[in-house]
């Protein structure tokens, strides 16, 4: 027998290795995964309570470094969208887990009292939105609605629902979340799933363009890292490679592009090319993904008023604008009928939308040149705003927007494409172009008058069947889905591999529900007043969201506060700023 010491390797902690941090943080949550095992649900439920406290209690601090990543004027409107994608969703979405785990402590299913209904196709569907007294007040007229994957019934649902957590003893490893480089929330949301939905600790690699919150996320989620069940890392590519491919990793999370999921899953150069080609992949766990898409608008035709065409101008120069663009779901390309007779009036329209948008700097590396590359495809564009950076593509011939279609921007371009069709023709011709010829699956919008889904009636209800997108959002923005905890977010099931498209998997979900397929939200198709007025129930005025209201700043962080302690007194003064938005 050799007396010899056994030969280090680059995937041990005292190894020579190029990145001894990495080693030290997953040899921490090596152990930490024997801690978290041992925790109860109740010591759990707790964990996330005080990670929900301290992220109300930091917000302003994470809203401050997001301003700063982002280059805004901290006094503009538009820093209401870093309070409302930021510290937000993870003020609710760790009330929302906490209330699902408190269900499984006390033995019942986190479904239990929901509302079940069902779908086209034979589909049992959970209602996730509106869920209590204060969610009907806040989001009026708003509804989410999971639709489980068919052949799922009540019952199952409800006893399948729990994941990981029904079992809470039985751990499955390190798992390493990619964190996003746009939305500030998506990396603990995604870290929080992880942990939480398949019970793996977890290994966060922050994108390098958010390190600003390095120290903003380490005192919100101390509460996780102190007991070794969280660690978080920085660093490049290199630093990313080297974590994802570690003999201690067990499952990988990531958020980004489709070409960097193949670059981690198949390598690069040609023999990556040929490994996709062939399905053989070179990283040897499992993963999942959110990657975005050009994600489409479908707008049906109808009989509008000004009021309404320039109200639904701002909600798609919304959809397109908001965050600068830089969004997996924003949308690029809009469906338009060139049969219907408001049709020039609602391009008019959206083009002064995009024109006269609040300004702000291109943050995210690469945008000038991904809008230049549009310019160049599309040599007729409009180049809109008070410096030209945004991109309107309009009159096109058939056949000649393949590159809108195919070409994910992640920058402030946006297309009409016409369909010399009208009514029913139009609606099934629409689906069918989004469904075969538009990359990604993660989200689509349609924008319809109520009275011309009422006269579809169940034609409606088949295009939403048809859409095989992971969000489906009525009269609403697919954002509205990525806000809402309770529901699911990622791209419609079935991608593989080797043609992931906008991902596999979901995240969000605090319900912690097994086997959903989409998410369909519905909102009001007017603002109150104007939604009263045409006998739509529903009182909300111009979101806080839309890129043009002026109050956004204040009704974010009104929210956030009222995330964290949710009560009456709370409403008159969030009411108040959302009127004058």
């Amino acid at each position: 027998m050799s007396t010899s010491e056994p030969e280090a390797t680059s995937n041990t902690p005292d190894a020579a290795s190029p990145h001894p941090e990495v080693d030290a943080a997953l040899a921490d949550l090596a152990e930490g995964e024997k801690t978290w095992a041992d925790l109860a649900l109740a010591d759990r439920r707790t964990l996330l309570d005080k990670v929900h406290d301290l992220t109300v209690q930091y917000a302003a601090d994470w809203v401050d470094a997001a301003v700063a990543i982002k280059g805004l004027d901290p006094k503009s409107p538009l820093v209401g969208e870093e309070w409302m994608s930021g510290p937000y969703p993870l003020a609710t979405g760790t009330a929302a887990l906490s209330a699902s785990l408190a269900k499984l402590e006390a033995g019942t299913s986190p479904l239990d009292g929901a509302t079940f209904g069902t779908a086209p196709g034979g589909r049992t569907t959970v209602k996730v939105l509106p869920l209590n007294i204060f969610d009907k007040l806040l989001l009026s007229g708003f509804s989410a609605d999971v639709w489980l994957q068919p052949g799922i019934d009540r019952a199952t649902a409800q006893r399948d629902a729990g994941l990981a957590q029904r079992d809470p003893s039985r751990t499955q490893g390190i798992g390493v979340v990619l964190g996003a480089g746009n939305i500030t929330s998506i990396a603990p949301l995604d870290t929080l799933y992880e942990l939480i939905a398949h019970n793996r600790v977890v290994a966060l690699k922050l994108n390098p363009i958010t390190d600003r919150l390095l120290p903003v996320l380490t005192r919100v989620l101390e509460p996780l890292i102190s007991i070794g069940a969280v660690r978080l890392l920085t660093g490049g590519a290199e630093v990313g490679t080297y974590l994802v491919h570690h003999d201690l990793v067990d499952h990988v999370h990531m958020t980004g592009s489709a070409l960097t999921h193949d670059a981690i899953v198949f390598g690069t150069g040609e023999e990556g090319a040929r490994r996709k080609a062939a399905n053989e992949p070179m990283l040897g766990k499992a993963i999942s993904s959110e990657l975005g898409g050009v994600s489409p608008t479908i707008v049906l035709p109808g009989e509008w008023s000004r009021a309404d065409i320039k109200f639904q101008a701002e909600h798609i120069a919304t959809q397109r604008l908001h965050n600068g663009g830089y969004n997996c779901v924003a949308a690029q390309a809009v469906v338009v009928s060139s049969e219907w007779k408001q049709r020039d009036e609602f391009v008019a329209a959206l083009k002064d939308a995009l024109d006269t948008a609040p300004d702000r700097p291109a943050y995210y590396p690469g945008s000038d040149s991904r809008v230049a590359g549009a310019t160049a495809s599309f040599p007729t564009a409009a180049r809109l705003g008070e410096n030209g950076g945004r991109v309107l593509v309009t009159d096109l011939e058939p056949g000649a927007y393949a590159p809108l279609l195919q070409t994910e921007y992640f920058a402030p371009v946006l297309g009409v494409i016409d369909l010399p069709h009208a009514g029913a023709a139009f609606a099934q011709r629409a689906a069918d172009l989004v469904n075969e010829d538009f990359i990604g699956t993660l989200g689509v919008n349609i924008v319809a008058a109520p009275q011309t889904i009422r006269e579809m009636g169940a034609e409606f209800d088949s295009l939403l069947e048809s859409l095989q997108y992971g969000t489906i959002a009525v009269n609403a923005w697919t954002g509205v889905g990525y806000l809402t905890a309770t529901a699911t977010w990622g791209a419609f099931p079935g991608h593989t591999l080797n043609d992931v498209q906008s991902g596999i998997g979901v995240v969000h979900n605090a319900l912690l529900i097994d086997r959903p397929e989409r998410t369909v939200v519905r909102g009001p198709f007017r603002p109150s007043p104007r939604s009263i007025l045409n006998r739509e129930m529903s009182i909300s005025p111009k979101p806080p969201w839309f890129v043009t209201n002026r109050t956004a700043a204040t009704t974010g962080r009104l929210l956030t506060g009222f995330a964290g302690a949710p009560s009456w007194t709370r409403l008159p003064a969030i009411f108040a700023s959302a009127l004058r938005g």
